[in-house]
């Protein structure tokens, strides 16, 4: 062992990307190649009556305008199911360009190519299309009475303990409250984007994306080719999160209209392009209801929740989630709920569930802790459970009280008058609030290749993904220690799909999962070092993992556990806010967490302030405006979404306790998305103290204060 885990390693793309070496998917070389863009409906339910495209086929540089009229066969798929995930992960079911049906505003109707990007995106905006229009439901919060139970979600759509509602009813102190939260948008740095070459039944993809193997295997079900004959080449992503697990039309249509010209083709999405081609959070609204005896004792615990999925495709989020796992109540009822609207399929955002849920049910805690006048740390402290309160499985590692207790002594939480309005400092209202954080800790198969060198380097091969994580540098620093080698002599290799398979980079479990083959691939060759001498190298593979057995694990994932296997924290907040004006500053925060062993603390502190950056820009200032009468997105673009500045932002203290989890590899437990969890709901808190006022619909924006 070198000591190395642990240690704040420089990632090792770091030069590449610093010195512009870095190729990402819309940078890649092809003699003679072309640029596609996407024509949009306009409308949110029809079909196309006619569709003019001669003055775009007319305009200088273009080579083919593409239409249902005129486009290559392709073979239809199913949405993205959690039930059937045999579905490959299209982010919709919809046959793009090869019917005349239109089922949502932005879907793609035409795709222009043209010897230059500029051209194509002209020419697209030249093509004329004629509509039949159909009756078509857009308003989520007109369809939320016509909510039906949710079908499937890979954490259980609702849990069941006891008579919560009858013990609602009888306990002595009861909060019972909505909350709500908006449909949010991924602004990934990189939009989406695509590079596609064909050569005869042979396809090469340069592919924006955080799911090597959905890609390739969507494509191979969607043009009928086997998925040998695909090559996806994805070495770096911009930012994912979850905005590209998925399969969008972007990239389909690349590929088909590569198919059509015979040419490579390149298609980058405009940030407009993204917000109406690529899903999103789905809004929710939500019900949370808690029941306590007088010394603060949770009796009664209901979760209920309505988001929105569209007709062509989506899953609803586990909104109810940490609901089932974060507090010891006597009595427990959670259920999703989901109604189906004629709108782009929603999709996975940082935390799906988890970071709305979260809000809702740490917001109700913070309510009842007043009503009971009772210090809201003490609260979370009195309820928190020796086993999962649901079922009564043993938790494989918690250690959320040692999380409240370093959080609240790194920030000062006792210095904290309970009144709410009682902090001042001149003009500013001073407020503190804190939240639990709770993510589940994911692991899947993979495979790895590794080779020691008789000079001492080692080279790893793993088709992994790197979005700005440094999970290069993570599989590095693994390798050297199970070999005892200086992590400087391990090279990595990732991000294409000829490499040995790893899953998709989603609900922090990429790491974990791909460790556990470096590791077994280490293992092999600590056993047969003897060879180094005779073969001047040692190699060895590690199995297990491919597409098919990954999705049957997410299928079976939380009924074969005999653990609960989750990352937990706490989050504290100080806001500051104008007594005349409302407006919010966000003064101190401080996130402590149980994320199990860290590999390198430079890229963990990142990820955990990374994701606490998210939640304050969803407390404060996301919002998707979607028109409720044609279900446009109103505001695509980041002069209109606001997102937080480094003006927004003031310095995020960090903290773990880096104890392992002895059920995960390496004790691993996962960081990008428990530090976004629990986030607005620690501001929401620290607005009611500052101010009086608790706001319960996302974003607190100030308008909600005056």
């Amino acid at each position: 062992m070198t000591g190395v885990i642990g240690q704040p390693v420089d990632r090792k793309d770091g030069p590449a990307k610093t010195t512009g070496q870095a190729r990402y998917a819309a940078e890649y070389p092809y003699p003679d190649i072309a640029y596609a863009a996407l024509t949009h409906a306009t409308i949110s339910r029809g079909r196309i009556e006619s569709i003019d495209t001669a003055e775009a086929e007319a305009h200088p540089g273009v080579i083919a305008v593409i239409t249902h009229r005129n486009a290559p066969r392709t073979k239809p798929t199913a949405p993205m199911s959690m039930i059937d995930l045999n579905s490959l992960a299209p982010g919709t079911n919809v046959n793009y360009l090869n019917a005349d049906e239109v089922h949502w505003d932005g879907q793609p109707v035409a795709v222009v190519v043209a010897e230059s990007a500029d051209a194509a995106r002209y020419a697209a905006s030249l093509v004329r299309v004629r509509y039949q229009t159909a009756p078509a439901t857009v308003d989520f919060q007109a369809a939320v009475p016509g909510a039906v139970k949710q079908k499937s979600s890979p954490l259980g759509t609702g849990a069941k303990k006891g008579d919560a509602q009858n013990a609602l009813a009888q306990a002595p102190v009861v909060v019972d409250e909505q909350y709500s939260t908006p449909p949010h948008h991924h602004n990934a740095i990189e939009p989406h984007a695509t590079t596609a070459h064909w050569e005869g039944d042979k396809l090469t993809v340069h592919e924006t994306t955080q799911n090597i193997p959905y890609v390739r295997g969507h494509l191979a079900k969607k043009f009928d080719i086997p998925a040998g004959n695909i090559r996806v080449i994805c070495p770096f992503v911009g930012g994912g999160f979850g905005g590209k697990i998925n399969v969008w039309p972007g990239t389909v249509l690349a590929v088909l209209a590569a198919k059509a010209t015979g040419r490579p083709v390149r298609m980058s999405l405009s940030r407009k392009a993204v917000y109406r081609t690529v899903g999103g959070r789905a809004p929710s609204t939500q019900r949370v209801a808690l029941g306590a005896e007088r010394d603060g004792k949770l009796t009664s615990l209901i979760h209920t929740s309505v988001t929105r999925l569209g007709h062509v495709g989506g899953a609803g989020e586990q909104i109810v989630s940490m609901s089932n796992h974060a507090y010891d109540a006597a009595n427990i009822y959670t259920q999703q709920n989901t109604v189906t609207l004629d709108v782009m399929s929603n999709t996975s955002m940082r935390a799906p569930g988890e970071s709305i849920g979260s809000f809702a049910l740490e917001s109700a805690m913070d309510e009842l802790a007043y009503k009971l006048g009772m210090d809201p740390l003490d609260l979370r402290m009195r309820n928190e459970p020796a086993r999962n309160p649901v079922n009564g499985n043993k938790f494989g590692h918690r250690m959320l009280r040692e999380a409240y207790a370093l959080g609240a002594e790194k920030f000062g939480w006792a210095a904290r008058t309970p009144e709410p309005g009682s902090m001042r400092d001149g003009k500013w209202l001073v407020g503190m609030g804190m939240a639990t954080a709770y993510h589940p800790a994911w692991q899947f198969g993979s495979n790895a290749y590794v080779r020691l060198d008789q000079d001492g380097t080692v080279l790893v091969k793993v088709a992994m993904h790197e979005m700005g994580m440094g999970a290069a540098t993570a599989q590095a620093q693994i390798a050297a220690d199970a070999l005892n080698v200086p992590v400087d002599s391990v090279t990595v290799e990732w991000g294409d799909s000829e490499l040995p398979f790893a899953p998709g980079a989603g609900g922090s479990g990429q790491t974990a999962s791909v460790a556990a083959a470096v590791l077994d691939a280490c293992r092999k060759i600590d056993k047969r070092r003897r060879e180094l001498d005779r073969k001047g190298f040692v190699e060895a593979t590690s199995g297990g993992g491919d597409l098919r057995n990954n999705l049957k694990t997410l299928r079976h994932l939380v009924s074969s556990r005999r653990h609960v296997k989750a990352a937990s924290g706490a989050q504290f907040c100080e806001v500051r806010v104008d007594a005349d004006t409302g407006e919010i500053r966000i003064a101190r925060f401080v996130g402590a967490f149980d994320v199990g062993t860290v590999i390198n603390a430079k890229t963990v502190a990142s990820q955990l302030r990374g994701g606490i950056v998210m939640g304050l820009g969803m407390a404060l200032a996301e919002e998707t405006l979607v028109d409720p009468r044609s279900g446009r997105i109103m505001n695509p673009s980041l002069s209109e979404y606001h997102v937080p500045v480094h003006a927004d932002i003031p310095d995020i203290d960090v903290h773990w306790l880096g104890e392992p989890d002895p059920n995960m590899p390496l004790g691993l437990l996962g960081v990008g998305e428990v530090s976004i969890v629990g986030v607005a709901g620690a501001v929401a808190n620290a607005v009611f103290h500052a101010t009086g006022k608790r706001v319960r619909d996302l974003p607190i924006t100030l308008d909600k204060l005056l």
